[in-house]
């Protein structure tokens, strides 16, 4: 867990920073780059495009940007972004999020289902929005939703506790192969803080097993983890999808390296697995053995420099240092890499 968020939630009554500098950790994502960021890919509405995906929005992607406004210190920003969160999605029954809004159908939500990993950041950043903006209410909706994600979503399968991608559909019951986990759906960073606003067993040994699982998902020649991973009997790649560490597993090192939750042979595998040529990565068919796409947009490429980073101190290179909008999921993974290296490995720097 990075240092910044260990000191700002303290829980004491409400969460507060007021004993901290001013901007301890917002402003990890400046002013300019977040101008940036939301010129390209935040509407008036409060909606997050995906500009990769047919411009939809979708959980992950509020949870994302309501996470950087936060990171870049601007309460305005992040209102806009929950208040479009909380109106379009949270429309279940449970107070999770309806995973998938798209602008072009009616109803806009084409898919009711969760997904773990947008709650997740939902939830993650409206604690940190709490404690930087000192707005309580934002504290009791984090601490309803981490609730329910504990209620749902977590379970106990052969002595090791997971994270379901959503509620439905994932689990022993759902499935012939289940349950099925996403690796990348474990955000490290954040599970530290759910224990501190709802203390449970569950947030430690979702982060002990979650390091151990990924200690383990070493599948093909490249030793990778997998998207999607049955747990049924001995992990292997889940029936009905492509077996491949694809475009979720590439986040995986990033939300490591953000908590400091990996150690050097692990950051190290990752990292020689994913990467091809001069510094990109890229996703992989793990039955096969063959690159499936070569990643060389900045963000990518900023993936695998904080997981070098991670692994053996490598500076970062300085044409990753400053950040221009590309497309939504890799300018987000660069932003949020940026913002960890500022917090937590400045050694790199």
């Amino acid at each position: 867990m990075t240092p910044f968020v260990l000191r700002a939630l303290r829980i004491a009554g409400l969460t507060l920073m007021a004993s901290l500098p001013s901007k301890s950790f917002a402003a990890t994502v400046d002013e300019q780059a977040w101008t940036a960021y939301k010129g390209a890919f935040l509407e008036s509405t409060g909606r997050i495009v995906d500009t990769g995906n047919g411009n939809i929005s979708h959980s992950e992607g509020q949870g994302y940007g309501m996470w950087l406004a936060v990171l870049a210190g601007n309460p305005a920003d992040f209102e806009l972004i929950w208040s479009f969160t909380k109106t379009e999605l949270l429309v279940r029954n449970d107070g999770l999020a309806a995973w998938k809004w798209d602008p072009q159908a009616n109803p806009h939500i084409t898919d009711i289902n969760n997904a773990t990993d947008g709650d997740i950041l939902i939830a993650y950043a409206l604690a940190l929005a709490a404690a930087e903006f000192n707005r309580p209410d934002y504290q009791q909706t984090a601490r309803a939703i981490i609730n329910t994600i504990a209620e749902k979503a977590v379970i106990q399968n052969a002595g090791r506790t997971l994270l379901l991608p959503a509620v439905e559909g994932f689990s022993a019951t759902d499935r012939n192969d289940g349950p099925v986990i996403n690796p990348s759906y474990l955000i490290f960073e954040a599970f530290p803080v759910f224990d501190m606003l709802s203390p449970s067993p569950v947030w430690q040994a979702l982060t002990r097993d979650g390091v151990a699982l990924l200690e383990s998902f070493s599948f093909g020649d490249r030793k990778l983890p997998a998207d999607w991973v049955s747990m049924k009997r001995r992990p292997q790649p889940a029936e009905g999808f492509a077996p491949e560490f694809g475009y979720n597993a590439v986040r995986i090192p990033l939300y490591l390296a953000q908590a400091k939750a990996g150690n050097t042979t692990l950051y190290t595998r990752l990292l020689t697995g994913m990467s091809v040529d001069n510094g990109s990565i890229a996703t992989v068919d793990l039955r096969q053995n063959t690159v499936k796409d070569t990643l060389s947009d900045p963000g990518y490429r900023m993936v695998a420099a904080i997981t070098a980073c991670a692994a053996n101190g490598t500076r970062i290179p300085d044409d990753l240092r400053s950040f221009s909008p590309t497309l939504y999921y890799p300018s987000t993974l660069h932003l949020l890499a940026l913002s960890a290296v500022a917090q937590t490995h400045r050694e790199c720097l």
